[in-house]
């Protein structure tokens, strides 16, 4: 299966999808938003709370990035071709989750790094791991309703709907602009999303909090209705092939 992730990855790594919305939208995007005086509170909270905030965005764009994927592969009978090797379909959606939150590191990465470089961001260096550990096991949630859509949907469909559901996640959930600024109905919806839920468990890192017990419970509720979706997409299009 490691030579399954591998190509997995090097075909990632070759899509102009997964280079912009999974890094260098993000890092614009944190740079405009602090360098501008566009993100709320003093420079330096500004700062954090936005790296925390594109870094998550970053990790969404690239764990449903790898879910449209799997349409086009089912369109182009990529799919059939895998299930006559000796991989197990067990195996074949494992390498694709496996591929979702590994292709989510540099995005992470990128923006974390330009907070520390470009905007002297300091956190301790239990923060720091805190934070990013946060971040990456915080998508599995994200990679498999993208994985959801890419085994229920056609390949434009999915693409489609991987992108309008990433972009509403983001800013329904507060990444773009905090959810203190929404009318009450709007940020009580927010506070349900598993986009908010995410983030806010590495906000509450870098500002020297401890993680929510209750954002901990809604992405926990969302990875299992997520994680059923996908099963469900799955065993569909088995049928379909």
């Amino acid at each position: 299966m490691l030579g399954y992730v591998r190509l997995e990855m090097i075909r990632i790594t070759r899509d102009g999808g997964f280079v912009i919305f999974g890094i260098a939208m993000p890092v614009v995007m944190y740079l405009v938003f602090t360098n501008l005086g566009l993100a709320p509170g003093d420079k330096q909270h500004a700062a954090v709370f936005t790296m925390v905030s594109m870094a998550a965005y970053g990790a969404l764009g690239a764990a449903f990035n790898n879910g449209s994927g799997i349409a086009e592969d089912r369109e182009a009978g990529w799919l059939r071709q895998l299930r006559l090797t000796p991989l197990s379909p067990a195996q074949v959606v494992a390498g694709k989750v496996v591929t979702g939150i590994t292709s989510v590191v540099p995005g992470i990465a990128a923006v974390l790094l330009t907070g520390a470089l470009v905007n002297h961001v300091t956190l301790s260096p239990g923060q720091w791991l805190a934070v990013i550990a946060l971040l990456w096991a915080g998508t599995i949630p994200f990679s498999l309703l993208g994985l959801g859509n890419g085994y229920r949907l056609t390949g434009q469909t999915a693409a489609m709907a991987n992108i309008a559901t990433m972009m509403s996640l983001a800013i329904v959930g507060g990444l773009w602009v905090p959810v203190d600024g929404f009318p009450g109905w709007l940020r009580t919806i927010a506070e349900w999303t598993p986009s908010n839920s995410y983030a806010a468990l590495s906000w509450n890192v870098a500002f020297g909090e401890a993680p929510g017990l209750r954002e901990v419970a809604i992405l926990g509720g969302w990875l299992l209705a997520f994680g059923l979706y996908a099963v469900h997409a799955y065993r569909r299009a088995g049928r379909t092939l």
